[in-house]
């Protein structure tokens, strides 16, 4: 199959994070022929953060498989509600949300986020606060298996989110999992989401397959490209099939 005829995979970063944290699964997903399009997800709030991702789907032009991690999720089940070019979905360490229900209220749904202990909040001028990561918590609470130079970099280019945001419920009556496949892979040493929340959201999903590798954090997409970008190619190849 030529590359023309292939999905293209958009990739959407959580919050605390940016768009480069995805580099080592793209080499990955390049290697395999699959052209890949990190978008810098806004993270103001769900809505307009949705609206700018369908724009980038729409910019392709093409099939996509549409994957999010961690409050990405939210924002991919809000965007392919109702977009044909998205054929797939892939949660990586995310939030897989109902109608209404918000990040916020998914973290908290079981025992075990340690997320708010580590959290800096500031007033915006837009109104409301935004929070990022203490810079000397960041490296146990969101990429305990990566090496401290590299956590201190990822703390350092963290893009903050704000507090409507993660408050924000999902405004679609018909979440995108509801007619989509998709696929999970997660860290069962997720602080920042834990790892019983996203068994019961994928179990939720129905998902195709689920990959919850012992030991990794919350930057799964950093510490295990291996497995994100084979969980990715499993969703591009059942696209193609």
């Amino acid at each position: 199959m030529s590359t023309s005829d292939k999905p293209v995979v958009v990739l959407v970063h959580g919050a605390f994070a940016e768009s480069a944290s995805w580099n080592r699964v793209i080499r990955r997903l390049h290697g395999r022929g699959l052209r890949a399009v990190a978008a810098a997800n806004p993270l103001r709030d769900l809505a307009g953060d949705a609206a700018y991702v369908r724009d980038v789907i729409r910019a392709v032009d093409r099939p996509v498989v549409l994957v999010g991690h961690s409050y990405a999720g939210m924002v991919i089940s809000q965007a392919a509600a109702g977009e044909p070019a998205v054929r797939s979905l892939v949660y990586v360490g995310a939030f897989t949300p109902d109608t209404g229900e918000s990040a916020l209220q998914l973290s908290g749904k079981f025992e075990g986020s340690t997320l708010g202990e580590a959290l800096v909040a500031y007033p915006v001028g837009s109104g409301g606060n935004e929070f990022r990561i203490d810079e000397e918590k960041y490296h146990h609470q969101f990429c305990a298996d990566l090496d401290a130079d590299e956590a201190a970099l990822m703390a350092a280019t963290q893009r903050p989110v704000t507090e409507k945001a993660l408050t924000d419920g999902l405004e679609t009556d018909e979440p995108a999992w509801r007619t989509r496949p998709s696929w999970f892979v997660f860290g069962g040493s997720d602080l920042n989401i834990p790892a019983e929340a996203i068994r019961f959201m994928a179990d939720r999903a129905s998902s195709r397959g689920t990959r919850e590798i012992p030991g990794a954090s919350h930057a799964v997409a950093a510490s295990q490209p291996d497995a994100v970008a084979a969980t990715i190619i499993e969703a591009a190849d059942h696209e193609q099939g």
